[in-house]
């Protein structure tokens, strides 16, 4: 009995998403959306340059914000942590890092080569991080315990 239902469970196919092949489409990727949008959120690349995007976070966090929010997806969550951990650094523990991680959905637009075919698109799905950093203490403070 128990053979029979491991059997009707093997011979169920799984429903996948179609991946269609690139010989038919030409696969154009969309931006992937941004969650949210302000003077102290990040988005960090593997384009941009690390020395450029750590200083427009030390300038944020010496200028007056008490946190910034960092944002990697893919490729770049590594650039990300590596940011964060600089920051946390440079900061000389006046600064906490809260992290965060999801899993994102991206589309892409499938545009036939042929005109028999139909314009389509597809779903992808991507890591991404998220990396919020807070000041606890300013710095040069005089703090009384």
């Amino acid at each position: 009995m128990a053979d029979e239902n491991t059997l009707q469970k093997k011979e169920e196919p799984k429903k996948k998403q179609k991946r269609y092949p690139n010989k038919n489409y030409s696969v154009k990727k969309r931006l992937p959306l941004r969650p949210v949008d302000g003077n102290n959120v990040i988005f960090i690349t593997k384009k941009s340059n690390f020395k450029a995007q750590l200083d427009k976070c030390c300038d944020l966090l010496t200028g007056g914000e008490n946190e910034i929010i960092l944002h990697g997806l893919g490729s770049a969550i590594q650039r990300c942590c590596n940011l964060a951990l600089q920051l946390e650094i440079l900061f000389a523990g006046t600064c906490q890092i809260e992290v965060n991680t999801g899993t994102v959905d991206l589309v892409d637009d499938l545009e036939p080569l042929t005109d028999d075919l139909d314009f389509d698109t597809q779903v992808r799905h991507s890591s991404s991080i998220h990396i919020r950093i807070f000041r606890v203490a300013m710095l040069g403070a005089y703090q009384n315990q």
